[in-house]
């Protein structure tokens, strides 16, 4: 290798601290950010032959202003950040890093559903509002929660992440159903239903694909209205897959049990949102895109980019 690997990792702080990352930067001259503005990301991959993103958006103009780049790694399993085709006329290699958080994912998925499914948020406010302490009584049924087994479970999107969910949802005793939306995995070994049936029939929806020209918007009203009005929909793949305004409208409406979303259509979510607005808060549960960030999760996400530097520079 003629050149010393140069790196610089433009939004750091999106993998929060994470305590192997000297495998990342013990390979070469490091630069570390935390996050950068559009207009900063040419200033500050000059002269690097490697960039490091997550989400900052690395495309043609900022490869034809920095012709030292010849590895853009990506922390992340997506790759629409980057101009891929752009990159390989340039000679320029991007390597992503895919299948790390598939057991971050799923058991978020779980938290997020138990969460609902229990009313947890009821229960715990009750406790703690004092008053449990003033009860007579020793125990309090304020809301209905059932139990998982025996109950449909519809997963849409039955790649890793869907395959491991449906194998703890059969743990629990669940009935599996799915779609694949890629029209690859077809045979996963449990009943594969056209999206609109499996909505229909599942008593929790469970959202593990992403986000392209054929799953864009693919819950939309029409489709929300098909779930049961007992059914959970758990969103854990993007959010421009499910129309949250019909969604915030038919959760106020009665007509879905209860959401629970990971992703969002805007992230941070908007000021304005129509979720935001909806009048049972219990019914709703969000959290700030972290279910690909558990902590074992994150590292072998930091493993993986580490590699993929070593193999491209023969390290």
């Amino acid at each position: 290798m003629n050149k010393p690997v140069q790196m610089v990792f433009l939004d750091a702080a999106t993998i929060g601290r994470v305590d192997n990352l000297a495998r990342i930067s013990s390979l070469g001259e490091y630069t570390s950010w935390e996050l950068t503005l559009p207009g900063e990301r040419i200033g500050r991959i000059q002269g690097h032959n490697v960039v490091i993103t997550n989400k900052v958006v690395i495309d043609r103009d900022v490869m034809d202003a920095c012709p030292e780049l010849t590895l853009i790694c990506i922390v992340a399993t997506g790759t629409n950040n980057v101009d891929l085709a752009y990159a390989a006329k340039k000679g320029i290699s991007v390597k992503n890093v895919a299948g790390y958080s598939t057991e971050s994912v799923a058991q978020c998925t779980f938290a997020m559903l138990f969460y609902l499914l229990h009313a947890s948020r009821y229960y715990d406010d009750y406790v703690k509002s004092g008053q449990y302490a003033a009860s007579p009584m020793f125990t309090h049924l304020g809301r209905e929660f059932g139990e998982l087994a025996g109950k449909r479970f519809g997963i849409i999107g039955m790649g890793a992440i869907g395959k491991r969910v449906a194998s703890v949802a059969s743990a629990f005793g669940a009935d599996i159903v799915y779609t694949s939306t890629s029209g690859k995995n077809l045979d996963a070994g449990y009943r594969r239903l056209p999206v609109d049936e499996l909505l229909a029939v599942a008593d929790v929806v469970s959202v593990h694909c992403p986000l392209n020209e054929q799953t864009r918007n693919l819950l939309c009203e029409a489709r929300l209205r098909l779930m049961k009005p007992t059914a959970y929909l758990l969103n854990m793949g993007r959010g421009g897959i499910v129309d949250e305004e019909a969604l915030a409208r038919l959760l106020d409406d009665n007509r879905i049990a209860g959401a629970a979303l990971d992703v969002l259509s805007a992230e941070p979510i908007e000021k304005d949102s129509p979720l935001l607005k909806i009048r049972d808060k219990e019914k709703l549960y969000i959290t700030p895109h972290i279910a690909w960030a558990g902590l074992e999760a994150r590292r072998r996400l930091v493993d993986r980019t580490a590699e993929n530097i070593r193999s491209h520079f023969g390290l």
